[in-house]
């Protein structure tokens, strides 16, 4: 008797804000579907959350590039974020910034949030040996050092984006696996563009977005 046996393929969505930021591993791979959702927090979860709402995914992977608030954080090094929030919702007066946890307007332990963080939890992390980071989402980047210091005291973060706590709270919500990966293209606060290293920051990226997808598929 002869028998169908069906192939299970590890169905990836991979997006990310810009095609510039994953443009190389466009031209070299084929193998998972790809989502530009457009700068900021509300392209990103109206895009992701429509996207999911139509197709079925085993991962979703959001890739880009990110700013970095710590010294021990090397420009061009790429990251996994563990745990994101919304660094700039809030309340602020005299220049005292509140988070609407702080202010009693949310419930930090409100799922998908604990403590604050949207946190990844996924078996994925052990799939890459890159270094783990906290990250905070902003709808503004700037040279502002209040801003910064700001963002240090509430937060402690390694690293900000503009995307990464969307993808983490539409996953989240959706029991969706996902991942985060950054590579560090600039210091936060600094706007002299000569001093980014954005093209390098790129290369390292989709250099380390092709291994990790590569480990994914060959895993099943």
């Amino acid at each position: 008797m002869e028998r169908n046996y069906e192939i299970c393929v590890m169905r990836i969505l991979l997006t990310a804000a810009t095609k510039f930021e994953i443009e190389p591993f466009l031209i070299e791979n084929k193998e998972v579907e790809i989502l530009i959702t457009g700068v900021g927090v509300p392209a990103t979860m109206y895009h992701l959350q429509k996207k999911l709402q139509q197709t079925e995914y085993d991962l979703v992977i959001q890739a880009g590039i990110a700013g970095t608030f710590r010294h021990d954080i090397e420009l061009g090094e790429v990251l996994l974020v563990k745990q994101d929030t919304f660094a700039d919702i809030g309340m602020e007066e005299q220049k005292n910034f509140k988070t609407i946890f702080n202010g009693g307007f949310a419930d930090k332990d409100s799922f998908p949030f604990n403590n604050g963080w949207l946190i990844n939890t996924s078996s994925h992390f052990q799939l890459s040996s890159l270094r783990q980071a906290t990250a905070i989402t902003v709808n503004k980047v700037s040279d502002s050092m209040l801003q910064k210091q700001q963002a240090i005291l509430h937060f402690s973060p390694g690293i900000e984006s503009m995307e990464g706590a969307a993808l983490h709270y539409v996953c989240l919500q959706e029991k969706i696996a996902f991942l985060q990966i950054r590579s560090i293209s600039n210091e936060v606060g600094e706007r002299n563009k000569s001093r980014w290293k954005v093209k390098e920051a790129v290369e390292l990226l989709n250099k380390e977005l092709a291994g990790l997808v590569n480990t994914l598929l060959l895993k099943q």
